[in-house]
């Protein structure tokens, strides 16, 4: 977690031991056993894993495939995610963060990863971004109660850094059980690295954004209808891109209203 050596709790007076070696140089004193380091009064010790230390990437990833594939339902599914260990964001983040809204909804929003607010408070979506994001579904007559929400990484990054590639591949077997179990009308991938990671496209949002793809999930029997649209905290800090997320916004009005 950016630790690389074990500091002791008592200083060491470097000074002092420069001068003692010298003056060994210039009068050698008859060999002795080494000394140990408790015996000179340092205290470190070797740093201590944690009772739960992260997995390997690869053996997370069995992992989570394994614990995804034996939950049968969502409360389940929360619960494999609880007790996984495969994931080194777990150690750093507050709580988990699973979904919110109405599972039954024919709408499943997939966004990045969570914020501080929703680390602090286990939901999705709930701080600035999210507040706007509320807004946005409102104004095509969406919100809470008509549309299920969670993230392609259930813990929050520190620092609100972009998932890395094992991160989101530990993730991945639980996202696809998800949207299994939920089995939505469509699916709205938001922001880049969501976008990339369940459509398996190397473009950038710019690009993805504003087309409908056909997501093909495990477990699925026929594929779900997809759109790709720019991430609220990205608009926050781009409002001159809000014409475009509009525009994608009305794809999706468009298509529930056809499905309906």
């Amino acid at each position: 977690m950016g630790a690389d050596e074990a500091i002791g709790n008592a200083p060491v007076d470097r000074y002092a031991e420069s001068a003692a070696a010298r003056k060994s140089v210039a009068a050698p004193a008859p060999s002795a056993p080494p000394v140990r380091v408790a015996e000179r009064g340092d205290t470190r010790r070797a740093p201590q894993l944690s009772e739960h230390a992260p997995l390997a990437p690869s053996q997370g990833v069995a992992d989570s495939r394994a614990a995804a594939a034996a939950a049968d339902t969502l409360d389940a599914l929360r619960a494999a995610l609880s007790a996984f260990e495969g994931c080194a964001l777990k150690q750093t983040a507050t709580n988990l963060v699973f979904a919110d809204g109405n599972p039954d909804a024919d709408v499943m929003i997939l966004g990045e990863a969570p914020g501080a607010e929703e680390d602090r408070r286990g939901v999705p979506f709930v701080g600035a971004s999210g507040q706007l994001m509320d807004r946005m579904l409102a104004a095509i007559g969406l919100d809470r109660d008509s549309v299920y929400i969670s993230n392609i990484l259930f813990w929050r990054p520190p620092g609100n850094r972009n998932p890395t590639t094992a991160e989101v591949a530990a993730c991945m077997p639980f996202v696809q059980r998800h949207i299994e179990l939920v089995r939505p009308k469509a699916l709205v991938f938001v922001g880049g690295a969501s976008a990339k990671a369940m459509l398996d496209r190397t473009e950038g949002i710019m690009r993805l954004r504003g087309k409908w793809y056909d997501y093909r999930g495990p477990g699925l029997d026929k594929p779900i209808p997809a759109l790709a649209t720019f991430h609220p905290a990205y608009l926050l800090r781009s409002p001159g891109q809000k014409r475009a997320a509009w525009h994608d916004l009305l794809l999706l009005k468009t298509r529930l209203e056809e499905m309906s």
